[in-house]
């Protein structure tokens, strides 16, 4: 895996670029988020996305009711069963989105230089005159002059479905605006992007709080995309919501930062969420162009130094429609990567693309090819400087237990680990070589019934990148007598053979608990 690493510091063959890559288990070390929707609902598409790569299945709340999303994870789940491979689920919100309702569904065209009234009465009939929107209080956050987007739901910018719209004057709760260009607006949904204006909607509306109560609590999703993140306030209060279902007290929040009031409290966010997504669609229209690329760095490398899982949005629009990237997409797929990305996470592509598993894998092998060219070695030395020293315990077996791995050159680094805390800091020094995190279950009771905790830890492993779980047998506890530690190794070793991650004369580094305290040893494996 890591034999084949190369620099691009040092001189680089030329032809060698051309060489095919060796297959490998894992497709790649950065985690693929994939929306399910239309063109990808059924069991065969969606096994087909899970071979693929797709850890982690998006269900987005924007549109669909929760009887659409139920059916959909039906199918996740029998395509699980069928592939064997594991999947965790997020339920995105919809959050401070204002959106056009064109209930007619007829398209709407709109020419340059026209006037349009932007209106909250949503009983009138959309038309090129007038755009019946679902939030009242805009003509109260707005002034003349402030710039206004309107596009397809998810669109991907190539389309000429998205309008740009100048506010000319305020009547009453009327918007008026002119239009800056020509456009056609196709479909249902539309959204409606106030650039760098404050929207007085809560960011976990009343409508988002009942999908968790009747989807997510029943499903225990294992992630909760909070849609317009704005302040640390926002996390905590969703957090609170969450804990008020019990079964939903371990579900992570990932922060969605979609526009300048989440990049002004970026790292207060960073310290309440689990997890960031950076929304690069919203925040591409919020962002002058030439400040996105800089936004995603700073972002990336704070996540990655506080070790939280950080994901990339909009990578591959044209894929919605072409079964190639464009080169730019091809690009920054790798540089996403390159920056630090954990997970890449795509929208429109799969969700009403016409290639879900095509993109799917092409965004994994483009993933693999730069992690190849990851410099490791500098990742290592600016995440040890960063943590400083005195190192916690926790963080000087990890990065001790990553070091060894890579002067040894040890083809897989195994973790046991109950909470998931152990193997998410080894992941954190970004070794080259994959994590397999043992996860142990726990044993637990309300009084009233036994049940395990451990797979809720395992699934969230699915979005860190170089993270790889599997779920011991109960029967072997994690932290007792070598003879049991023995036999989970056994079995996790063999596991590792079985999917060809690790051969005969392999070196393994194992990271586990004896006792009081932390091991990390190397292994040797015989024929």
């Amino acid at each position: 895996m890591h034999s084949n690493h190369l620099l691009l510091e040092e001189p680089i063959r030329m032809a060698s670029i051309l060489e095919p890559s060796k297959a490998s288990f894992f497709p790649a070390m950065t985690k693929i988020v994939g929306t399910l929707g239309p063109r990808s609902r059924s069991v065969d598409v969606i096994s087909g996305c899970l071979k693929a790569g797709m850890s982690v299945a998006r269900f987005d709340f924007s549109w669909g009711n929760s009887e659409y999303h139920q059916e959909t994870l039906e199918n996740l789940k029998a395509a699980v069963k069928s592939t064997k491979k594991l999947c965790a689920v997020m339920l995105d919100t919809v959050g401070a989105e204002m959106q056009v309702v064109n209930k007619s569904e007829k398209a709407i065209s709109l020419q340059q230089d026209d006037v349009v009234i932007l209106t909250p009465d949503e009983n009138q009939e959309a038309s090129s005159q007038l755009l019946p929107i679902n939030f009242p209080g805009l003509a109260k956050a707005v002034k003349a002059g402030d710039t206004i987007f309107v596009g397809q739901y998810l669109f991907t910018g190539s389309e000429t479905t998205s309008v740009w719209l100048e506010v000319d004057k305020v009547e009453g709760a009327d918007v008026i605006c002119k239009i800056k260009n020509s456009a056609t607006l196709a479909g249902a949904l539309f959204t409606l992007h106030a650039s760098q204006i404050h929207i007085d909607l809560p960011t976990l509306t009343d409508k988002d709080k009942e999908n968790i109560s009747t989807w997510g609590v029943p499903n225990k999703i294992d992630f909760l995309s909070l849609s317009y993140t704005r302040h640390a306030q926002d996390v905590r209060e969703a957090r609170e919501f969450l804990s008020k279902h019990g079964d939903l007290s371990q579900t992570q929040i990932f922060a969605k930062i979609e526009n300048i009031e989440g990049l002004t409290h970026f790292d207060e966010i960073l310290q309440e969420a689990d997890g960031i997504i950076l929304s690069r669609g919203n925040l591409g229209i919020d962002l002058p162009p030439e400040k996105v690329f800089l936004f995603q760095k700073a972002a990336l490398y704070k996540c990655n130094m506080a070790g939280k899982p950080a994901v990339v949005t909009r990578v591959v629009d044209s894929m919605t429609d072409n079964l190639r990237p464009t080169r730019a997409e091809a690009t920054d797929v790798a540089n996403a990567v390159l920056d630090g990305s954990d997970a890449i996470l795509l929208g429109a592509e799969t969700l009403r693309g016409l290639y879900p598993v095509e993109t799917i894998s092409i965004v994994g092998k483009i993933c693999a090819e730069a992690e190849k060219v990851f410099n490791q070695d500098l990742y290592f030395k600016k995440t040890v400087k960063y943590v400083g020293e005195p190192m916690s315990h926790l963080e000087s077996i990890a990065s001790s237990a990553v070091r060894a791995a890579i002067k040894v050159k040890a083809s897989v680094i195994i973790c046991f680990t109950s909470s998931g805390r152990a193997a998410r800091l080894i992941a954190k020094y970004r070794p080259t070589m994959p994590v397999i995190s043992v996860v142990i279950p726990r044993l637990k009771t309300n009084q009233l019934r036994w049940s395990f905790s451990g797979a809720f830890e395992a699934r969230q492993s699915l979005i860190v990148r170089g993270l790889f779980p599997m779920l011991a047998d109960p029967r072997h506890p994690a932290e007792s007598t070598s003879a049991t530690n023995e036999s989970v190794l056994k079995v996790a070793l063999d596991h590792g053979k079985t999917s060809g991650v690790i051969k005969s004369h392999d070196r393994v580094v194992v990271c586990q608990k004896v006792g009081d305290a932390s091991v990390v040893k190397i292994i040797e494996l015989e024929d």
